[in-house]
């Protein structure tokens, strides 16, 4: 049958698709009401189709799930430069946080450089990314490879992708929890499109462009056809350097909490608030420590007596040559904590990825006229980071290469850092600089399969098998432990020994009588060792590349009919049954300096490795109820259902039931409420137990005597022996594994989601209106995730002495070390109990004729109500939404005016305000009367974009600007909040800055 305009826009938007805020869309099948009457009548002749969040054909896009539309053209004109940009934007992800090229230097699922997708923010374990309809398999590096990486996905073919809100676990499998995304590529295609895209910065730093290459063809017979694309994407490194408002991160107390002890410090040598290092205060450098002695204290210090020193000629008294900078009731921003050369970091880390597409098939004429198809996808990503290392070298008791005035101070530490068995002399804090990470993933998925007409009437099967493959190689420049232990061993070097063993007239001890072994002696304590300035035969020794190698395959087998039952006064009962059959396998393994332990100061890895699989049966259902009756126009009953059985985790069934309901022409109803089972993903069950560090100032022990502080958490850190006005000095030591071993469950999950469309009929020339709105509710049981150090921490230490010291619950996962007094945390995943999120989504689209083309008005709103997480039953219950990086508000809106060959529009996406700061003292038991004085808090966030764009049969031209106003990153307490200068690191905010853009294509 044939469908109507306003019937095409009223199932089409589902939830709002045609109120797409930043990308103003239609599909092009659905078209938009300012196309040409030729594209209106090609839509109405539509014929069956299947759009993501069902599996049955239909003539329209009904469907009682909500479902987002983005067409490539409209991608263009908003100046995205890739699939990711696109799938991360503020209208698809409502403002939730995504994993980007910000987060190179971080440690993320899927390893540096990856980008991935989550949708209401429960991460993108729970977001399924399909390409055609099938799944796209996890890619990336190390061991927590479990999603889909957006760098493989094709740009060039996309024709549209389609956003499913809802969840879907019966119809797509047991990740499509929070929803699905829906890549769909051009089906056919004759002649060759050549396209090229360059996005530009503004800042006079430069850094961080964009350029995008593609080229794209097809051609046919009369029984094939074959498309196919090759395209090069790459984006150049932006520096925290090349970016003023983040070359100084302040602690950026306002000042309310002097009284209290917390203030900014003020640099003596500058009268201005101290730049701190990027992890805010974790990092002293270009300072030794020794045990307490009187000296002669540096500008700023307190007191006689020291344990920090910074070199300083002009001192002849005390400890000679020598400042003090820490100790006593010193404050540790006297030390040197900011180095230049942190500014050469990876802001944006670069990135280049090159793609092959290619899809194809051949009409048999046989087994029900059937069709033999194939997709190829080849993807290489190669992708860096630079980062800033600390290096702590201690010198033994008795070295020659500590000075006098140093040898003759009483030892400093025993039998610990790099000397072991021996006492610690002295401890130089090194600024060492600027160390290189990098990874290559080669990323590839074949696919075959076969369709056509069923034996039944009007039914049709497909038949496919897929083999996906990812395979990184990365790399990361480290300190080897055990060459830096060798290189402090040293000893008169003997006549005779090599020159290249020998340092001012010493050599490594293991190497007396044993020449051939390659050593080369630490550098003498001295200033410029201290400064950083080390000589380059020693680093190359001790400083070297640990490579590691991920594999990930994942295998799919499925097959499914589909058809009329048979046909009711409303219409036709369409059903899909279907069976899949999947089975992955990772197997990390990292270098053996890092299996070994022997990174300095770093995190640790062991090898990852296992395999799951899993069978699922699956059926669907359509049942139009009423049609064209009074107070009924339309009633459709969906339903569907999945048996599902792990090799691992057992099996278990789940459901979903939708309803449509259309009661008059202008108002459609509709809901649907459904269950998930999802087993925990391969790197959740097996990932090899890993090491990591994070800054001191995590230590919730820091001045924990101070006033305010939760009675609970003083009590606690003084059971520990930590004396009064307590400050960490070591890192924080951060486990995590894989939870298989400790019994981790599988979470279920339920969905429901209803909402309501308005189209009302407006007066003849008052344009086109539609309006969507829809409320959700998502409830996680035994959710599988990871609680976070610092929540562990806090929730530890609050407790009642009385729990704290049955080390249970929190505590559990907490260990002091009574010798270092540092931390080590145990952050593994485990099943968290609940997991409860609610909101709304608002979408709006109006349409007029003006003057000699048409005005488009769109806009999306996302509210975030309630956004809560338990690890145990018994636990407190803090509503995150409003929190930092978690906005209760998130909106995008277009305004779009199309006349001739020409188009332009103007975008805005707008961010709300969020604080940490209720939340923080919420968790940790403090009163806001007893103000610490800082400002958690960031101040709502606008983006504008503009562009204009002009077409005709064969070339096309866009030019426009993307953060009109330069906006930057909003701002907080520093000290407090973390992430690039004083701005929090939230992918929502545009830390690159005013950027042109261009882009071209021409068709031949």
């Amino acid at each position: 049958m044939s469908i109507s305009k306003e019937r095409l826009l009223t199932s089409t938007m589902v939830a709002g698709l045609a109120a797409f805020s930043v990308l103003s869309v239609m599909p092009s099948a659905a078209m938009a009401q300012d196309q040409s009457q030729d594209d209106e009548e090609e839509a109405a002749e539509l014929g069956d189709v299947v759009v993501v969040g069902s599996r049955i054909r239909r003539d329209t896009y009904n469907s009682p799930s909500p479902v987002t539309v983005i067409t490539r053209d409209d991608a263009v004109l908003a100046g995205l430069a890739s699939t990711t940009e696109i799938l991360q934007g503020t209208a698809v992800t409502g403002g939730s946080a995504q994993i980007n090229n910000l987060f190179g230097g971080f440690v993320v699922d899927g390893g540096p450089g990856v980008n991935t997708v989550s949708l209401r923010g429960l991460g993108p374990t729970r977001t399924l990314v399909l390409l055609n309809g099938r799944r796209v398999a996890p890619a990336g590096s190390r061991g927590s490879v479990g999603s889909a990486d957006l760098n493989v996905l094709p740009s060039a073919l996309i024709e549209r992708v389609e956003v499913l809100r809802d969840g879907a676990s019966s119809i797509y499998g047991s990740d499509a929890v929070a929803g699905v995304i829906n890549i769909v590529t051009r089906d056919n295609l004759e002649g060759i499109i050549v396209e090229g895209q360059y996005n530009a910065t503004t800042d006079a730093n430069g850094e961080g462009d964009q350029s995008r290459f593609s080229v794209a063809g097809g051609l046919s017979g009369d029984r094939w056809h074959l498309i196919g694309s090759a395209e090069y994407y790459s984006r150049e490194e932006l520096t925290v350097g090349a970016r003023d408002w983040a070359h100084c991160p302040t602690a950026g107390f306002t000042g309310e909490g002097a009284a209290f002890g917390f203030s900014d410090y003020i640099d003596p040598m500058t009268g201005e608030s101290k730049c701190f290092s990027l992890d805010n205060g974790g990092v002293t450098i270009n300072t030794i420590g020794t045990a307490a002695r009187t000296g002669v204290g540096a500008p700023g210090s307190v007191g006689t007596a020291f344990n920090r020193w910074r070199p300083n000629s002009a001192v002849t008294t005390g400890l000679v040559g020598f400042e003090g900078v820490g100790g006593g009731a010193n404050n540790l921003s006297v030390r040197d904590t900011f180095d230049p050369d942190m500014l050469n970091n990876s802001l944006y880390s670069p990135v280049d990825v090159t793609t092959f597409f290619v899809a194809g098939g051949y009409d048999l004429g046989a087994l029900g006229n059937a069709e033999i198809y194939a997709e190829s996808l080849f993807n290489r990503r190669e992708s860096s980071q630079v980062g800033y290392r600390q290096l702590a070298l201690d010198y033994a008791t008795g070295s020659p290469l500590v000075p006098a005035q140093i040898a003759a101070l009483a030892p400093f530490a025993p039998n610990q850092g790099l000397n072991p068995g021996s006492t610690v002399q002295a401890r130089a804090f090194i600024g060492f600089g600027n160390y290189d990470s990098w990874q290559t993933v080669d990323f590839a998925k074949n696919l075959v399969g076969i369709r056509g007409d069923f034996f039944i009437p009007d039914w049709e099967y497909d038949v496919y098998g897929s083999y996906t493959s990812s395979e990184s190689e990365y790399t990361s420049e480290q300190f080897l432990t055990d060459r830096l232990v060798r290189s402090l061993n040293v000893v008169a070097a003997p006549v005779g020994t090599p020159d290249y063993l020998v340092r001012g007239g010493f050599t490594c001890a293991a190497n007396v009588g044993a020449p051939t072994t390659m050593c080369i002696p630490a550098p003498f304590l001295n200033s410029a060792t201290i400064g950083g300035d080390l000589p380059a035969d020693w680093v190359n020794y001790v400083f070297r590349p640990v490579t590691g190698v991920t594999k990930y395959t994942e295998s799919v087998f499925s097959a499914g009919i589909n058809g009329p039952l048979f046909t009711l006064p409303a219409g036709q009962i369409q059903t899909y049954f279907g069976a899949e059959y999947r089975e992955a396998e990772i197997d990390d393994t990292p270098g053996l300096d890092s299996q070994n332990s022997n990174t300095y100061n770093f995190s640790t890895a062991a090898i990852t490795r296992g395999t799951d699989s899993v069978w699922e049966v699956f059926g669907e259902i359509e049942i139009p109820l009423l049609a064209n009756v009074p107070l009924a126009q339309e009633l459709t009953l969906t339903a569907s259902g999945r048996y599902t059985d792990y090799e691992s985790y057992g099996d278990d069934t789940t459901y979903k039931v939708g309803l449509v309901y259309t009661p008059v022409s202008f108002l459609t109803l509709r809901g649907t409420y459904g269950t998930s089972y999802r087993a925990p993903a391969l790197f959740e069950q097996f990932l090899g137990a890993t090491a990591g560090f994070i800054g001191s100032g995590n230590d919730v022990c820091n001045d924990y005597d101070a006033p305010g502080v939760n009675p609970n958490r003083a009590a606690n850190c003084a059971s520990e022996g930590l004396p009064a006005g307590f400050t960490a000095t070591s890192s924080v030591r951060v486990l995590q594994a894989g939870g298989a071993a400790a019994g981790l469950a599988a979470e279920t999950s339920s969905n429901l989601t209803i909402g309501a469309i308005l189209q009302p009929s407006l007066p003849a020339g008052w344009g086109d209106l539609s309006f969507a709105v829809d409320y959700y509710e998502i409830e996680v049981d035994n959710g599988v995730d990871q609680v976070g150090t610092g929540y562990i921490l806090s929730q530890c230490y609050n407790s009642t002495p009385a729990e704290f010291a049955s080390n249970t619950g929190y505590c559990a996962l907490v260990e002091r070390n009574p010798a270092t007094n540092g931390l080590t945390v145990t952050n593994g995943y485990v099943n968290i109990a609940t997991d409860v999120l609610h909101g709304l989504d608002y979408n709006l689209r109006y349409r007029t004729d003006v003057g000699p083309g048409s005005l488009v008005l769109n806009a999306s709103v996302t509210n975030y109500i309630t956004r809560e997480s338990q690890l145990f039953p018994t636990d407190p219950v803090f509503n995150s939404v409003g929190t930092l990086n978690d906005p209760e508000w998130s909106a995008t809106a277009s305004v779009s005016y199309s006349w001739d060959q020409w188009r332009t529009r103007w975008g805005v996406e707008w961010i709300d305000a969020m604080s940490d700061e209720d939340d923080y003292f919420a968790r940790n038991g403090e009163s806001l009367q007893n103000d610490y004085g800082i400002d958690s808090s960031v101040d709502e966030y606008f983006l504008h974009s503009a562009s204009v764009q002009w077409s005709n049969d064969d070339v096309t031209a866009t030019v426009g600007v993307r953060n009109v106003f330069n906006e930057r990153p909003p701002t907080a307490s520093g000290y407090w909040v973390g992430g690039i200068g004083n701005s929090p690191l939230y992918s929502g905010y545009d830390f690159v800055g005013r950027s042109v853009f261009i882009n071209l294509s021409k068709s031949f």
